[in-house]
């Protein structure tokens, strides 16, 4: 926990919740512990989704489709989202959730390794939300950016690794190491990057937002 853990439960307390369908699909989630974005995550996401309004927006890593319905339910401009999934297990879930949330229309799932989807993808995103494996962002960084909008905002999640990001690479446990090694190259990148304006911030397990001038 990178912010004290009572402080969370507070501000997550005043919460007004989601729509019945992703309330569902959350409580589904957690039932069998699928990994899902965090309530203050939840939060944060829609209020740049109703300061941004994007008409075209791009997700890498779906898992079971929630927080791209999230996005698909509170974004006002009512933009289409493509969503990026190699979790064979998954795919068929998220599937599944999309068409119970009637959004099968507006999010387009596409399966595969994001690595090499992401060079296949054309034209530019005003939106675009990072939450796959953590140790892949940096790689994935050269073909986000490229198709990252004049003005768009990449959102990156779970860049802190529960305060882990901070400490040296020969504190965090050998099987770690890379992962470690390979966020702090994504940090930098980002916010080194002459074309970026970035905030790191400690937002559920951390996160960046950095849009292009």
């Amino acid at each position: 926990m990178i912010v004290d853990e009572r402080l969370v439960t507070y501000i997550n307390s005043l919460d007004t919740g989601n729509t019945p369908i992703l309330d569902e699909i959350e409580k589904e989630a957690l039932d069998a512990f699928v990994p899902i974005i965090r309530k203050e995550m939840q939060t944060f996401l829609k209020l740049l989704l109703s300061l941004k309004r994007p008409s075209r927006i791009l997700e890498v890593g779906t898992a079971i489709g929630f927080s791209a319905i999230l996005m698909a339910e509170y974004n006002p401009a009512n933009g289409h989202i493509t969503t990026i999934e190699n979790y064979e297990k998954r795919i068929p879930l998220a599937e599944r959730n999309f068409r119970r949330a009637g959004k099968q229309e507006q999010i387009t799932l596409i399966y595969g390794d994001a690595a090499k989807v992401l060079g296949t993808l054309e034209g530019q995103f005003d939106f675009i939300f990072m939450d796959a494996a953590k140790g892949q962002y940096i790689h994935f960084m050269p073909e986000v950016l490229r198709l990252l909008a004049k003005g768009g905002v990449l959102v990156s999640d779970n860049v802190l690794q529960d305060g882990d990001i901070m400490e040296s690479r020969f504190v965090v446990t050998r099987r770690n190491r890379t992962i470690h090694k390979r966020m702090r190259d994504y940090l930098y990148g980002l916010t080194h990057n002459e074309e970026l304006v970035t905030a790191i911030l400690p937002i559920g397990d951390g996160i960046t937002v950095s849009t292009r001038k």
